[in-house]
């Protein structure tokens, strides 16, 4: 049985995420009233290596299904939101041979200072990337082990073929230029947030049970009734829609890209935050993604010092080896910080075993 002490109420569970939340608002606020151009760019980036750390971890770490393909969502994303907002005027110039039916649309509404057209411009990428996600998963979550890591990496190189070649939407292998600077602080993180909880409220649903169980061992899942393909599906199609929301905030932020920015560097810099942070821990992911961002943006700077150019990748794969060699788990492995119940009276003391991730054997949570 559960101590009463240990039945918290929600206000109490809501307590530690809320103080969190509210602490990170105010020094994001002082950031961004400080007018430091260069932490608030590193600070938004960091939110869509989240993005893309914990949609990827969804499809990958929860369900052991290997994606290499989720950039090429993420690429879709940024193309798709930055064609619709641009202007009329400048979609006539920028994109002349476009077809009649989007080249009347122009989703760069503004309601006050809400970029309204920004944020239905993103849902509709979401949206539209996710339904492919759902056609090529329906094959692709069929297979396992290396075939899908192989199948998704083709789904990559397929799409940045049609980047490339689509001269009438992407302007083909010349950079994309003339997107607006839509994306900030407050928009970066907001859906930081948005991915960080709809991933970590899954994975305590009974898609995520699901989910954890076939990782560990697929056909024994399926003996006991297991469900494989559908919560297969689910995080394929959610960390797309995740992967999409990050390609529109990068589209919007950095406003000049081509489809070489979509490809192997940027994927395995987010594989390495979510083996680093852990596979399967939410927290492992904004854990990940923090270490990597900032270890990466010290390199850079001793590189500029030093004149050592490529130095940054080589310690980066180097940390990555020993990672996987080492500590396979990651950082917290499947452990997760547990916010909710940092203002449980004396819950060190009762629940040691929350910092490492499960009761003592024949102790009930």
């Amino acid at each position: 049985m559960t101590p009463a002490a240990d039945r918290l109420t929600p206000a109490r569970r809501l307590a530690g995420p809320g103080v969190s939340i509210l602490v990170v608002a105010v020094l994001f606020g002082l950031l961004d009233a400080s007018g430091q151009a260069f932490w608030q760019g590193l600070v938004i980036n960091l939110a869509i290596f989240i993005i893309l750390v914990v949609a990827l971890n969804l499809s990958s770490g929860f369900t052991g299904v290997f994606s290499l393909g989720h950039i090429g969502f993420m690429a879709l994303g940024a193309y798709i939101s930055a064609i619709l907002t641009l202007p009329l005027r400048e979609k006539g110039d920028y994109l002349p041979n476009l077809p009649g039916w989007l080249a009347g649309i122009h989703l760069d509404n503004q309601v006050g200072p809400i970029p309204i057209g920004f944020l239905v411009a993103t849902l509709i990428a979401g949206t539209l990337v996710a339904s492919i996600a759902w056609l090529v998963g329906r094959v692709l979550m069929r297979l396992s082990g290396h075939f899908v890591a192989v199948a998704t990496l083709g789904f990559l190189v397929i799409v940045r073929v049609v980047l490339f070649n689509a001269d009438s939407f992407t302007r083909g292998s010349r950079t994309f230029s003339n997107v607006a600077p839509y994306t900030n602080l407050w928009w970066a993180w907001a859906w930081a947030l948005i991915a960080v909880y709809v991933v970590w409220r899954l994975k305590r649903s009974p898609y995520g049970r699901e989910m954890l169980a076939q990782r560990e061992d697929r056909v024994a899942a399926q003996s006991v009734g297991i469900r494989v393909m559908e919560p297969r599906l689910l995080a394929f199609v959610v960390g797309a829609f995740f992967s999409a929301v990050a390609g529109a905030l990068y589209a919007h932020f950095i406003t000049s890209f081509s489809p070489t920015v979509f490809y192997f560097d940027l994927t395995f810099r987010v594989i390495t935050m979510l083996v680093i942070g852990g596979m399967g821990s939410v927290s492992g992911s904004l854990i990940g993604a923090v270490a990597i961002t900032v270890l990466a943006e010290g390199l850079r700077r001793i590189e500029d010092t030093t004149l050592l150019y490529g130095m940054s990748q080589i310690i980066l794969a180097v940390i990555f080896l020993l990672i996987i060699t080492f500590r396979r788990e990651g950082l917290l492995g499947q452990r997760e910080v547990p916010l909710d119940r940092l203002f449980a009276p004396g819950w060190r003391q009762r629940r040691p075993w929350a910092r490492t991730g499960g009761p003592p054997p024949g102790q009930s949570p």
